[in-house]
C-alpha cells in the first residue's frame, strides 16, 4: 500500500479506520493504528456542544495513547460553531478536521448537518470555507456520500466545492442516503468524483477485505476508509495491506481478536474509568468475543458483570 497525503499529513499507507460514533474513540483507534491504519478517524463531534462548553463533548476531543494521525470529525449546521468546535480540535493536537457531510441519522440532519450539507450547496461552501479559515495550517477534510437518492449523483459537484473551498481530501462513502448501510456502492459515481479533483478522494462503505478494497482501489480513490470491518480486528489493517501486496497472512483467531478486547476493555477504564469504561467496552464485546466456542456464553456472562476487576478476573480466564 502506498503512503497517502493529505495536506502535510503523511500516512504511512492509504487505509483509514472511518468515524462511527459511539465506537471510534480514543482505545480503539490506538489499537487500529497498531493493526496497520495508516490514519483514524475519531466519532463525530457535537459542534454546539464544544461551542457551548459541554465538559462531556469537550473530552471527546482528548487524544490519548498516541494515537496520530488522528482525524477529529466535527458535525453541526452553524458555521460559527463548527469554526468554534475546528479550533478546539486543533489545540487538542487532531492532525486533521473533518466535516460531516453525509451522516443520514434524522435527528443530525434536523441540525442542520450530515446529508443536509449536501442539500443546499451554499450551506457546504460556507461550512468549509468557514472550518478551512478556523484550521489555518491543519488540514480540513469531508466525509459525505455520492448522493442522496440512486442515480442522483451530487458527489461530484460537492467534491469541486470542497476543493475550490480548501479542502485537503473527501472521504467518499459509495451508497446514496437512501440506502444508508446496506446495498451495492455505485462505483461508477466514486470514479467520477475521484477523477473530478486533484485532492485525494478516499473510497468508504463495505469493505470487509483485501478483495473488497481492492474495487474500490479500482474506482481512482487514492484509499479506503473501513468501519464495521474493524469492529472486533483492528489488525485488519495490517492484513489488507499484506494481502494487496501478494504477500501471505495469517489472520487473527477468535481467540487473539477476544483477547485483543481484554485489552480494550483495559485502555477504556483507563480513559473513562471502572464503571463508565466497562460500560464503554460492551458496546464492541459482541463484535471481539466471537466466532469460538461457547462464545456466546462467555459474552453473556461478561455482560452481566457490573464490577471491572470480576469481569476481567472472568475474561482472563475464560479466554485463557
Amino acid at each position: 500500500m502506498t503512503p497517502l497525503a493529505i495536506g502535510g499529513v503523511i500516512c504511512k499507507n492509504n487505509l483509514a479506520l472511518a468515524p462511527m460514533a459511539g465506537i471510534t474513540d480514543s482505545p480503539l483507534r490506538a489499537l487500529c493504528l497498531r493493526g496497520g491504519a495508516g490514519l483514524v478517524c475519531a466519532e463525530m463531534v457535537a459542534a454546539p456542544g464544544i461551542q457551548h462548553g459541554n465538559p462531556r463533548t469537550g473530552r471527546m476531543l482528548k487524544l490519548d495513547y498516541g494515537e496520530h494521525p488522528c482525524a477529529m470529525q466535527i458535525f453541526g449546521g452553524d458555521d460559527a460553531a463548527v469554526a468554534c468546535a475546528v479550533a478546539a480540535a486543533k489545540r487538542e493536537g487532531a492532525d486533521i478536521i473533518d466535516i460531516n457531510a453525509g451522516c443520514p441519522v434524522p435527528k443530525i440532519v434536523k441540525a442542520g448537518a450530515g446529508i443536509a450539507l449536501m442539500k443546499d450547496e451554499a450551506a457546504f461552501a460556507r461550512m468549509i470555507a468557514a472550518a478551512v479559515k478556523a484550521a489555518g495550517a491543519t488540514p480540513v477534510t469531508v466525509k459525505t456520500r455520492v448522493g442522496l437518492r440512486q442515480g442522483e449523483v451530487l458527489s461530484v459537484k460537492l467534491a469541486r466545492i470542497a476543493e475550490g473551498e480548501g479542502a485537503a481530501a473527501v472521504f467518499l462513502h459509495g451508497r446514496y442516503a437512501s440506502m444508508a448501510h446496506a446495498g451495492p456502492l455505485d462505483c461508477e459515481a466514486m470514479s467520477a468524483t475521484a477523477a473530478a479533483v486533484k485532492i485525494p478522494v478516499i473510497g468508504n462503505g463495505g469493505v470487509c477485505g483485501s478483495a473488497t478494497a481492492a474495487e474500490v482501489l479500482k474506482t481512482g480513490c487514492a484509499g479506503v476508509m473501513i468501519g464495521r470491518a474493524a469492529i472486533g480486528n483492528p489488525f485488519i489493517f495490517e492484513q489488507i495491506c499484506a494481502e494487496l501486496s501478494g504477500a501471505a497472512y495469517q489472520p487473527l483467531d477468535a481467540r487473539s481478536r477476544a483477547r485483543i478486547f481484554l485489552e480494550l476493555l483495559d485502555m477504556c477504564v483507563l480513559r473513562y474509568g471502572p464503571r463508565t469504561g466497562l460500560n464503554r467496552s460492551r458496546k464492541t464485546a459482541g463484535y471481539f468475543i466471537t466466532g469460538f466456542p461457547n462464545c456466546a456464553a462467555v459474552r453473556t456472562r461478561f455482560m452481566g458483570i457490573d464490577n471491572h476487576e470480576q469481569a476481567r478476573r472472568y475474561l482472563a480466564a475464560a479466554l485463557h
